[in-house]
């Protein structure tokens, strides 16, 4: 995977040529590990910068947008949800924290979905609001957010979860699929927003709700989608889109993602039920499923191991670190498989900024040469920036140079 990276000197981090939080954060995951593999670092930092260049640009709300002008860092479409277009950056900080260890990741994940839980969440749905005043912009349901209660399984909020799945799963049994929008004020399916193109996000969230929960529930849920996958997209030569989930037209077109991800993760629910025989289950490393369903595995040569050794147990020494007595606050039964403990181990209800869940070496991975005195919210509290400001400050400078 080649990346052209635009470094935008008159700004804190270089960016990618890409206008939203998605692409950020996905391109930091991939290209992390491939620094990994080939011990590129310099790509690392850069990547990283990008996040933290958005981080920074963040509401005082702790929201960020959908849309960001790359030369400027102004914010060109300020409406926060969980959805299309930033759906992959929350996703994204907690998976990189899973993999790599490095916990800037979970402290930012930390901050970022408190935010959204308490201005984005209208129990059980999500909406978008203005990320700066917080004010409501869109009552929708977008079929992106789907992915959403299998992210909260992955932070171990799981009761929360449960409804949010319950209410999207409410909204497929009543058209046979989930329309790319659902408007909330009218319940409606929302115009222009009919189709359903084989979208795999609230699969997702089943299979990661069963893997959490084992209720049968979860199996009836994947049941159904199997029957509608079936019997309502089936075609000579694979499976359509439906342009129109009230009348179910068809469109001759498949996307990769529908391979990729869609059936992969009702193979895995399947799977997990009778006893899974699988890689990512039973596998010899555990696993994270990047946002296009792609298996990154945490070896000790992309993963920080001494940063989190609590959860890979299997490759750390016995008295490296100092186990914290943090429990998830949801009994889960997940089973003897061998992503229990990973996924299991740190997770627990609450998200404060200073959740300190190992105690890490001084002098390992990234946050080398910080003080272990320091908190989290010391070491990783990048201050909020108001980007007008940013913009209206490089203005002098700006005229400074050209005088010199």
């Amino acid at each position: 995977m080649f990346l052209i990276i635009l470094w935008i000197s008159n700004l804190q981090c270089p960016f990618l040529i890409l206008s939203t939080p998605i692409h950020l954060l996905i391109c930091n995951v991939e290209v992390f590990v491939l620094c990994c593999l080939f011990m590129k670092t310099v790509f690392e930092q850069v990547t990283k910068n990008a996040v933290r260049g958005l981080w920074v640009r963040r509401s005082r709300l702790n929201l960020v947008g959908a849309h960001i002008n790359v030369f400027t860092g102004e914010w060109t479409q300020k409406d926060a949800g969980i959805g299309t277009s930033i759906d992959s950056f929350y996703e994204y900080l907690l998976k990189a924290y899973l993999l790599f260890g490095d916990e800037e990741y979970l402290f930012v994940f930390n901050e970022a979905y408190a935010a959204a839980m308490q201005n984005l969440f209208k129990d059980p749905w999500y909406v978008e609001v203005n990320m700066d005043s917080a004010v409501m912009v869109w009552p929708l349901f977008n079929s992106l957010q789907a992915f959403w209660p299998g992210l909260q399984v992955l932070a171990g909020d799981i009761d929360p979860a449960i409804r949010t799945h319950a209410a999207f799963f409410s909204v497929w049994k009543r058209y046979g699929f989930t329309p790319e929008g659902f408007n909330l004020a009218t319940l409606n399916v929302q115009h222009g927003q009919k189709s359903y193109p084989l979208r795999p996000e609230l699969i997702e969230s089943t299979y990661w709700l069963y893997k959490a929960t084992r209720d049968p529930r979860y199996l009836d849920a994947g049941r159904d989608m199997v029957a509608s996958l079936q019997y309502g997209t089936r075609c000579p030569c694979g499976y359509c889109h439906i342009t129109d989930v009230e009348f179910h037209e068809k469109e001759d077109h498949m996307e990769s993602f529908f391979l990729a991800e869609t059936v992969k993760y009702l193979w895995l629910l399947f799977d997990l039920a009778v006893g899974p025989d699988n890689l990512v289950e039973n596998g010899p490393y555990k696993y994270i499923f990047s946002t296009e369903g792609h298996l990154l595995p945490a070896t000790p040569q992309i993963s920080l191991v001494r940063e989190h050794c609590s959860y890979f147990g299997a490759y750390c020494r016995s008295g490296d670190i100092v186990q914290d007595s943090h429990k998830s606050n949801t009994s889960l039964n997940p089973g003897k498989t061998n992503t229990t403990s990973f996924y299991g181990g740190w997770i627990h209800g609450g998200y404060p900024s200073d959740s300190l869940f190992v105690e890490s070496s001084s002098s390992s991975g990234l946050i080398k040469g910080l003080c272990p005195g320091l908190t989290h919210g010391q070491k990783y509290g990048i201050p909020y920036m108001d980007s007008t400001d940013a913009i209206q400050e490089e203005e002098p400078t700006r005229q400074q140079e050209h005088v010199s």
